[in-house]
């Protein structure tokens, strides 16, 4: 399934019109698809960029698409690679670091996506990109003609696995791909209080299903409380003066409440003539 695909079932489940997802996963892939429903897909912009990944990288092997979907274009035994071998590289791939994204991906170059541009069979550049890998780490090393390393990847958004394998595989002069890849968290969702459609399904028959409410999802970002007054002009679209302590404030956006506890929408503090205005960006 793509993402797409995920949304549209989702759609045809809840008979709702208005759905979206934040972070899209390969259709190879599995795991944490964050999926946002009615207004709340005007939130996917402020969920945080941190994902996580398990991925098996198999070496010895190139493909056209960096992973097991594609075409085999070589193939090198390579049984005599050691764990500590792979250990030593891989740490090269920590930290911030330049990658180029797979040919067959949802980028676009010159108003085209990568992946109708290379089945197409039109050779383009693809530009290089920086990017954040807070952490990777082995967890299970198998020995063999085609040896197999399962690693665990946390990292910032833009980041794709796929090419991480195709690069371990070319500084270890063997070649690697991805074998699989399951998505553990994303924007603050993770695997283990995730629903897969079968349970989903059986919630809605039984009219337990609850979605997550916004500041949940939002607690990454600080948040502001208004009076009553005070809201009411903000939620027509006013930018209120603000008098409280600023030393915290910085371009993230901020969630904005009622004092009762109901969440209003996304805001920012802006300096404007030496004067900070709390400024609706999304309102409720």
């Amino acid at each position: 399934m793509t993402s797409h695909d995920c949304v549209a079932r989702v759609r045809r489940l809840l008979r709702l019109k208005r759905v979206g997802h934040g972070g899209t996963l390969d259709p190879a892939a599995t795991g944490v698809l964050p999926i946002a429903l009615g207004k709340a897909t005007r939130l996917l912009q402020f969920l945080t960029a941190k994902k996580a990944y398990q991925a098996t990288i198999r070496l010895g092997v190139r493909t056209t698409t960096d992973d097991l979907e594609g075409e085999v274009i070589a193939s090198q035994p390579s049984g005599e690679l050691s764990l500590e071998q792979v250990k030593a590289t891989l740490e090269r791939f920590a930290g911030t670091i330049v990658q180029i994204p797979p040919k067959f991906s949802a980028i676009q170059v010159g108003g085209k996506r990568l992946y109708n541009l290379a089945r197409a069979g039109e050779e383009v550049e693809v530009p290089a990109r920086t990017v954040e890998v807070f952490k990777i780490e082995i967890l299970v090393w198998r020995s063999g003609i085609f040896p197999e390393v399962d690693v665990e990847i946390v990292c910032g958004a833009g980041t794709y696995i796929r090419a991480i394998a195709r690069d371990l595989g070319a500084a270890l002069q063997t070649g690697g791909t991805l074998a699989t890849l399951l998505r553990t968290e994303s924007s603050g969702f993770n695997l283990a209080d995730s629903l897969t459609f079968a349970e989903l399904e059986q919630q809605l028959q039984s009219r337990a299903f609850h979605p997550i409410p916004p500041p949940a999802a939002l607690k990454h970002l600080a948040a502001v409380t208004l009076s009553p007054i005070t809201a009411q002009k903000w939620c027509q679209g006013q930018r209120l003066p603000w008098k409280d302590s600023v030393d915290w404030v910085s371009p993230s956006p901020l969630q904005v409440y009622h004092e009762d506890g109901q969440f209003l929408g996304i805001g920012q503090l802006v300096n404007q003539d030496d004067e900070w205005l709390l400024i609706p960006q999304v309102v409720f």
